[in-house]
């Protein structure tokens, strides 16, 4: 037995140095149990792997459950994709226990660069012209049937280390990877198929389309994936990049695995299909450091009651909130959590976002499958339970290639709340906060509506009383918050550098919102003794300046004014 031991101790050390075939037929045809069947220290054991090469002693026991557990009944059918022929002769010697393929695809185009599929901006209305994304060459998957395993050669692309990748090639790769995974995993019939993958490169995968949930060992240069189909499928009806928003409301699906008429899994499939699987989700949001957002959050969490959905409230707050603002975020709906702030580690000193990594934690809260996240100085103008269709990461554009964090699609996640963690002081933030690091994390996200996340700032001079477009969904308070405001009118108006944030139309929106809040919640929108002297000083400047939007002579009847709180 000992000697037994020792042999496949051997056969397992050189099947790293040089992809023995044994070792891989045994990784890909081993049927792991389900989640649910593992216990909890198996669990951490799968999910952690991915932190760093594991050493033999480590991994023993894992593989003698291997050699246990093995029956030869079939062969094997191994799909290789951007992989060298010397690696697939080394399969071919095992004559008749597996059969191999070469994944044939038209590589993309070098003239392509990241900023193709991720435009800042595309004509989301297709007022003009249907928006397209470039093309990304995919293999025909009915030429690759029943594979059950698919071996590929990942690649890292090239950049500052201190950045996240966007590689054109790699985005390709990938995508063919889950293609070939979804189109030979899901079959019509329901009876759904194994499909195991085996990566090689030093990066690994990428994590936007490969969980590391899913990760079941990480040796070296070797990342082993057993996918979850479900969630894969939705990452392969997505478009490439921003360059399109996916449909809500129509057919979708990848036009090859359409090809091969799988209805039930593509084409009759609507991406909205999410309450199918029962999907615990849940609305969000973040205070830290102050209580200065505290009305917001109340705010925002009426908007979306008003607006008819009952999906949970949850709130994360650290310390700084007192029990009596707790109470109010309590009676406004939001079911509370109290979290251990996390610095930002490029943010200056006493900075605004200086604890800004506290929204990491969103990837704690696992008790949900997805989680819409929402700023607290966003109101809900209309119901938006139906963006939980949307994988992680979606979100509305920012700035050229990147996203804004001010609203998230996003999947809870142990593995990969603690891989951000390892990567928080090797990435940089461009703008030492939240948003410019997870731009570097999920470089691959998908866009959202621009009018989901409606940003209040009016750079345009053909609407000079900064009226709302129609339709939006939300509006995102930038610069002074109403609360911090009269009733009256936008004091965003009294200062020229502002007046780009200024709207007296989306200021009228959030205070029909606390209108309509019960008027035990009104009172912790009150307005402090320094609130109210700085609107009265920066309204003596604007009659000084004779600013020409006139809000200056405006009589104010806030009543808010004749109450002020400590």
């Amino acid at each position: 037995m000992a000697s037994s031991k020792h042999s496949c101790q051997k056969l397992f050390i050189s099947s790293l140095l040089l992809l023995s075939i044994s070792l891989t037929f045994l990784v890909f045809s081993f049927q792991p149990k389900p989640d649910h069947e593992l216990d909890d220290h198996r669990r951490q054991t799968v999910v952690h792997r991915h932190k760093k090469p594991l050493s033999i002693n480590t991994q023993k026991s894992w593989f003698d459950d291997l050699i246990e557990r093995k029956i030869f009944s079939e062969r094997i059918k191994i799909g290789f994709v951007n992989v060298d022929d010397n690696v697939k002769h080394a399969y071919d010697h095992m004559h008749g226990e597996v059969e191999t393929v070469n994944v044939d695809f038209r590589p993309v185009s070098k003239e392509l660069k990241w900023e193709n599929f991720f435009p800042e901006w595309i004509d989301e209305d297709a007022r003009w012209h249907e928006p397209s994304c470039p093309e990304v060459p995919m293999p025909r998957l009915e030429d690759y049937r029943d594979l059950d395993v698919i071996v590929a050669r990942v690649p890292c692309g090239s950049g500052a280390q201190k950045q996240g990748i966007r590689d054109v090639f790699r985005l390709q790769v990938n995508l063919v990877v889950a293609n070939l995974v979804v189109a030979n995993g899901l079959t019509e019939g329901g009876d759904d198929r194994t499909v195991s993958v085996i990566f090689i490169g030093s990066c690994g995968p990428m994590q936007e389309i490969f969980r590391c949930d899913d990760l079941m060992t990480h040796l070296g240069e070797y990342w082993v994936y057993k996918p979850e189909l479900r969630r894969l499928r939705q990452k392969v009806q997505m478009p490439v990049g921003s360059c399109q928003i996916a449909p809500l409301h129509r057919e979708t699906g990848n036009i090859e695995i359409q090809r091969y008429k799988m209805a039930e899994y593509s084409t009759r499939r609507k991406l909205n299909d999410h309450k199918l699987y029962h999907q615990r989700v849940a609305y969000a949001t973040v205070l830290h450091s102050s209580e200065a957002y505290v009305c917001g959050a109340i705010a925002l969490a009426q908007s979306i009651i008003q607006n008819n959905s009952t999906n949970d409230l949850v709130l994360l707050h650290d310390s700084s909130l007192s029990q009596k603002s707790l109470q109010g975020l309590r009676d406004a709906g939001w079911k509370t959590k109290q979290i251990q702030p996390i610095r930002s580690p490029f943010a200056r000193k006493n900075s605004y976002n200086e604890w800004n990594y506290s929204k990491l934690r969103l990837w704690q809260l696992t008790d949900y499958d997805k989680v819409i996240f929402i700023d607290a100085d966003l109101i809900i103008l209309k119901n938006i339970d139906k963006f939980f269709a949307y994988p992680q990461l979606s979100a509305a554009p920012n700035d050229k290639v990147l996203f804004n964090s001010g609203i998230m699609v996003i999947e809870p996640s142990a593995c990969l709340f603690e891989d951000m963690m390892s990567k928080s002081r090797r990435l940089m933030s461009y703008n030492g906060g939240d948003q410019g690091f997870l731009n570097e994390v999920f470089t691959w996200w998908h866009r959202l509506p621009v009018k989901l996340n409606y940003l209040k700032i009016f750079k345009r001079q053909d609407n000079p009383k900064h009226e709302m477009e129609k339709g939006t969904y939300t509006i995102h308070f930038l610069g002074l918050k109403p609360w911090a405001c009269y009733k009256d009118y936008d004091c965003n108006w009294d200062m020229a550098n502002r007046h780009i944030f200024a709207s007296d139309s989306a200021h009228k929106r959030w205070w029909k919102v606390y209108d309509a809040m019960p008027k035990k919640l009104q009172p912790y929108c009150g307005l402090t003794k320094q609130m109210d002297a700085r609107i009265k000083k920066w309204r003596g400047k604007a009659k000084n300046a004779n600013l020409p939007d006139g809000h200056w002579k405006i009589s104010v009847k806030d009543p808010r004014q004749y109450h002020l709180i400590d």
